[in-house]
């Protein structure tokens, strides 16, 4: 075998992983390399003769495990983006021995000694907060535990693992197997012409020609459903999309939801709830639900006027499954706007350089360059090298945006090279999103909330392009995940921003732009549907919250699930969860377990920062210089709530959040 390509640094710019040398067999040796080599490298630091300081321990664990990095970022980026059985075999195989490698180093009692000596060391600032993130994280691992419930958490923590690995590999393979495959295209009618071509493309691909397949997207809803006038259609898609898991995940959720209740009781916590929370901005549980439950009774109430509205509109009694195609009927009847008038207007390349692109110029003075010379991991990445205004580097960012049966559901971003000081290294992120490709030659016409997803995800890419910190650890968005996604729901206001929406809302065949009664009405139309959409937003958050703040044992995953959104008083037929729980990936096998809260509590950031742009002038380079320089380079290098007071000189209000959701 060739030299393995993760042994040594990239020599590729700003450190690429070398997609093109590398090879599954280059997987296995280079984990167990990985972790040999760090282990080495944390026994001589916990085991030096020479007294603690801040270089040779703190400052020396960030420099360590670096083969470790390089292998792991490279890898479960493929498995969540193109994975084929082989690296599901591996994830198997390594994900609980990762576990045991960090659990190793985490409950060193040598290592932590040396760590908490320094408490009284003269630091700077960032090392001050660093040396504190330390020790925070290794109390939370269960460095202060006695040895034999120490030893219990290492079975509870490799037991969680594996688990969630199989969840994750099983919704994937649940979510393939449940795609919709219809023999007749009448069947498709309300179907656009380029959502039949690309189910048509993807019944070949799956060696079905001349049948049609329509693909699920993680959420509960699908994009069809608005369009299909077939309702016998429209409910095969519901039930496929509403019982994905049940057979594979039932039994997983229930164990992981007694796995991690136990393991928080081990660690002092009444709850996971609570143990997540307490390194979180959210001051603690409490705080928490009575947000949820400051929201929930006004959203409710809007979903049940929005229901009267949808029956008076269909004449009958409605089921979930019609909820989508008769909201269509009155946004179109109420604003005169059908989101099919739209998609030609949003030509994916065009929303990416003349919109996405293009705001962040406006803003930050970047810019971006297609480097065809570099290699994805897929032959549908594109890599793009961003450079200052000046021209100096900054980093890359690399686009995926195609669906594919390898990749799993939703859309997320994953730093492949982490920006710092001390590595000398610039960001290299990634965007996936799952578009369904067209034919060839076809253009990708994407529907309004895929535009705002591109928008949103690269929120996320500035967070980690923009990161400007010394050490590893508090680069990009390592931040609490209640605040992870607030820079990259503020990015979405660009979205709708006139001078943007304008430069990339254009006729894909003419060029012509948007008409502007169109956009008006476009614009109009945003708080259409809200009661529906933070329903089913808050049913899938208070879902997870009841998974996470158990008060019983959990025997059945379904009936604990129901029992759960009828006690929330959430439980509407018509607007079923976000997520159900056999197919939560956020929270089972995407680290969102007690957090999917963070999404509502970050916009309550995000809304009242887009009121500080408006008040402020909006798309200035004045504006963005300061959204940069005060926020998205801090990374977890500060305090996030202190980050966003310094930014916006107060406590965040929730009024704006309000107005928005439409729940004043």
């Amino acid at each position: 075998m060739t030299e393995n390509p993760f042994f040594a640094p990239s020599a590729l710019p700003y450190r690429l992983p070398p997609f093109a040398q590398i090879r599954e067999e280059h997987y296995a040796p280079a984990f167990e390399r990985g972790m040999a080599e760090h282990l080495a490298e944390v026994e001589a630091i916990a085991g030096s003769a020479e007294p603690p300081t801040f270089d040779n321990t703190v400052a020396a664990l960030e420099r360590s495990g670096q083969l470790l990095t390089r292998v792991s970022t490279v890898f479960f980026n493929q498995a969540s983006s193109d994975t084929n059985p082989t690296v599901q075999e591996i994830q198997k195989d390594v994900t609980p021995e990762l576990t045991k490698h960090s659990d190793a180093i985490h409950l060193d009692r040598r290592l932590f000694a040396r760590i908490k000596a320094l408490q009284a060391d003269d630091l700077d600032v960032e090392e001050r907060w660093l040396l504190d993130r330390y020790i925070t994280d290794f109390v939370r691992a269960g460095a202060e535990l006695e040895p034999q419930d120490q030893e219990r958490l290492k079975a509870l923590n490799e037991e969680l693992s594996t688990l969630s690995t199989r969840f994750e590999q099983n919704l994937l393979a649940a979510t393939n197997a449940a795609a919709i495959v219809v023999e007749d295209v009448a069947e498709l009618d309300g179907l656009s012409e380029d959502g039949i071509k690309a189910a048509a493309e993807t019944a070949k691909s799956r060696g079905l020609d001349g049948k049609y397949v329509l693909t699920l997207v993680l959420p509960t809803g699908q994009p069809a459903l608005a369009e299909l006038t077939d309702r016998a259609l429209r409910e095969r898609i519901h039930r496929a999309s509403t019982e994905r898991g049940l057979a594979e995940n039932s039994e997983l959720v229930v164990r992981m939801a007694k796995l991690r209740a136990e393991r928080a009781a081990l660690l002092g916590y009444a709850s996971h709830a609570e143990y997540v929370v307490a390194d979180q901005t959210a001051p603690d549980t409490r705080a928490v639900t009575e947000m949820l439950a400051k929201l929930t009774p006004a959203a409710v109430a809007n979903a049940h006027r929005e229901a009267e509205e949808l029956r008076e509109e269909a004449g009958f009694d409605l089921e979930a499954w019609d909820w989508s195609f008769y909201s269509e009927k009155v946004r179109e009847a109420r604003y005169a706007i059908d989101s099919r008038q739209m998609r030609p207007y949003f030509e994916l390349n065009r929303v990416l350089r003349d919109g996405v692109f293009h705001a962040a110029r406006e803003l930050y003075g970047i810019t971006f360059t297609e480097r065809s010379d570099l290699v994805g991991y897929h032959p549908d990445v594109r890599v793009f090298e961003v450079s200052e205004e000046d021209g100096s580097p900054l980093g890359l960012f690399l686009g995926d945006f195609y669906a594919r049966a390898s990749k799993r559901g939703g859309a997320w971003m994953n730093s492949l090279v982490r920006q710092s000081v001390l590595e000398d290294t610039r960001p290299v992120v990634v965007n996936n999103l799952n578009i369904v490709k067209p034919p060839a030659g076809e253009p990708t016409l994407m529907t309004w909330d895929q535009v705002n997803t591109m928008f949103h995800e690269f929120g996320h890419a500035l967070h980690g392009l923009f990161s400007a910190v010394r050490f590893p650890r508090f680069s990009g968005t390592a931040v609490p995940r209640d605040f992870v996604e607030y820079p990259s729901q503020v990015n979405e206001m660009w979205a709708t921003w006139p001078e943007v929406l304008a430069n990339y809302a254009r006729h894909h065949e003419t060029g012509e732009p948007m008409p502007q009664d169109l956009v008006d009405r476009m614009l109009e139309a945003r708080k259409f549907n809200q009661g529906y959409a933070t329903v089913e937003y808050l049913a899938a958050t208070l879902l997870d919250w009841a998974w996470h703040t158990l008060d019983e044992e959990p025997e059945d995953a379904q009936e604990f699930e129901s029992r759960a959104l009828r006690n929330a008083n959430v439980d509407l037929p018509l607007v079923p969860p976000r997520y159900r729980s056999t197919y939560f990936a956020h929270i089972w096998a995407g680290g969102y377990s007690a957090g999917y809260y963070s999404y509502i509590w970050s916009e309550v950031l995000d809304a009242d920062t887009v009121e500080w742009f408006k008040e402020n002038g909006g798309l200035t380079r004045e504006n963005g210089d300061t959204f940069r320089r005060e926020l998205l380079s801090k990374g977890g290098s500060i305090d996030a709530m202190t980050a966003f007071r310094n930014f916006r000189g107060r406590d965040p209000r929730i009024e704006p959040l309000l107005e928005r959701r439409g729940l004043l």
